[in-house]
């Protein structure tokens, strides 16, 4: 296949990062050059945008308010949870997809996202494919959880990490300031797998970081947390934990249900909404062992916190659109972006393309050898892995004190014309 003529579509899906952006600018300015594009369109809030019409022209953007979004957090065009229903018993959604498709001429598809958005990425590929539409679908990976498969690492994890490791250096000298003995519980976000909760490890490089680390690769049991918490404070009076949100014990039962149904409220594709193990740790703590406890949740902060993002993550996230593009353009389709590492003590991030079906629902886990045998702290294997990954400051403005974010148009397009 060679250069296929007709307008190219960029949308944002699932959880935002601090650098999802950065991948919506690398596709766009590739694509904004290209002679094989007609017009660049951003969907609004994802794929319901496609489905409601609502899309962007992105060339009306002024180019150096366009070039801010690089550094500027969340997702732009806006983000979605929609969950496309099974094209083999209802599809609707994907016959208005085409629809539109038609109707705008979109010959390339480039979603941003986790696992769901690949998946939803596949499913309409095969759907175009089988309708003999041509149209180039790219996934362009992006999550702070890093648990996509058959890629080194996601884009947006690197900052994340990075916010996480400063925010345990700060908490932990705060939490030592009076001198009389805190226990204080970090809760951090990761579903299934650990990676965030790791990257709190890193802190440890100056003594400031968790004393504790509790992820989801290991079954968590409560008598041995307290255990552990007991014989550190006893120790040194001041303990700092972290722990991923999405703990288990080992029938696989989530932690904080423990403590609240968190099987009431789920997403479109059935997750289920997470938060509050933290205060519920640090009170069962404080049950057991008489001392000043703190529950902390970074929340929302972790994925948003661009004032602290990787300027390494800037870049590879950027390099993820622009390489979707490129490769669509030369006749790459039904793939999602991946990363490797170059041969060499030297870090080098290479690009390489993976099927998008088999990437679709798997999840990357933290490699159980990276985690000490007692499961509650990381070896050296993951600090090597993750430390490139953090590099680098970013090049986002201030104006005034504060951030200068992009402020974008958001043009409301028309269907193509073929004049």
């Amino acid at each position: 296949m060679g250069k296929l003529k007709g307008a190219c579509v960029i949308g944002q899906s699932g959880g935002p990062t601090s650098v999802i952006n950065s991948s919506v600018l690398g596709c766009a300015e590739a694509a904004m050059k290209s002679d094989s594009v007609t017009k660049t369109y951003g969907a609004d809030h994802g794929i319901t945008g496609i489905l409601n019409e609502k899309l962007y022209d992105l060339s009306l953007e002024d180019p150096d308010e366009l070039a801010r979004i690089k550094f500027t957090p969340s997702a732009i065009l806006g983000s979605c949870r929609y969950k496309l229903h099974d094209p083999l018993t209802d599809a609707t959604d994907f016959y208005r997809l085409l629809e539109t498709f038609k109707r705008y001429d979109v010959r390339y598809f480039f979603y941003s996202g986790g696992n769901d958005s690949m998946d939803t990425c596949s499913k309409i590929s095969a759907f175009l494919m089988h309708n003999d539409y041509e149209c180039r679908v790219i996934g362009i990976p992006k999550t702070i959880d890093n648990d996509l498969a058959m890629t080194d690492h996601c884009p947006g994890y690197g900052s994340a990490a990075k916010y996480v490791a400063y925010t345990c250096m700060e908490v932990g000298l705060d939490s030592k300031v009076y001198g009389n003995g805190s226990i204080t519980v970090l809760e951090i976000m990761g579903r299934n797998a650990g990676w965030l909760t790791a990257a709190s490890a890193i802190a440890n490089r100056d003594g400031l970081g968790p004393d504790l680390v509790y992820l989801p690769e290991v079954p968590f049991d409560l008598a041995n947390f307290i255990a552990d918490v007991s014989k550190l404070y006893k120790r040194q009076k001041d303990v700092l934990i972290t722990v991923s949100e999405g703990i288990k014990d080992k029938n696989g039962t989530y932690i904080s249900s423990y403590f609240s149904d968190t099987s009431k409220d789920r997403d479109a594709f059935g997750h289920a909404q997470m938060g509050g193990l933290a205060g519920s740790l640090a009170n069962f703590a404080n049950s057991k062992i008489n001392a000043k406890v703190r529950g902390i949740e970074l929340s929302l902060l972790q994925r948003c916190a661009a004032h602290a993002a990787s300027a390494t993550d800037i870049e590879e996230a950027y390099l993820a659109g622009q390489a979707a593009f490129n490769a669509a353009e030369s006749g790459v389709t039904d793939k999602m972006v991946a990363f490797e590492r170059a041969e060499g003590p030297v870090y080098k991030c290479l690009t390489k393309f993976v099927d998008l079906v088999e990437v679709a629902n798997q999840e990357k886990k933290v490699p159980r050898e990276w985690i000490n045998a007692a499961g509650n702290g990381l070896l050296k294997p993951f600090i090597d892995y993750v430390a490139p990954l953090i590099q680098g400051e970013t090049g986002l403005k201030i104006e005034g004190g504060l951030p200068r974010f992009a402020k974008l148009k958001k043009i409301m397009s028309r269907p193509y014309q073929n004049t």
